[in-house]
């Protein structure tokens, strides 16, 4: 004689618990799965891209060069605006 707190008094609920179990694991898995493989990536993104740039061929390369002395303080202004218009002459 089953007075609701015996062995089948609980069984209505307990689909609602095995339900709720079964929808917790799945999201833990997904949780796991994201957090191990670093996300969800959507488009492109700044990681994918190269960490060198590509060189600049031609007359763009003494240029280049040229600037990058300027910017480091090796020659003076007089000096870089001379230099680069010899270049230009080339």
């Amino acid at each position: 004689m089953g007075n609701g707190y015996g062995m089948n008094g609980g069984m209505g609920w307990g689909w609602i618990f095995g339900l709720l179990a079964i929808v917790g694991v799945t999201l833990l898995v997904i949780l796991a799965v994201r957090f191990i493989g670093g996300g969800v990536r959507r488009g492109p993104d700044a990681s994918a891209a190269p960490l060198v740039k590509p060189t600049p061929s031609g007359h763009e390369r003494p240029r280049q060069i040229l600037a990058e002395r300027y910017a480091r303080g090796e020659i003076d202004t007089t000096e870089y605006r001379e230099r680069l218009e010899h270049l230009q002459d080339e």
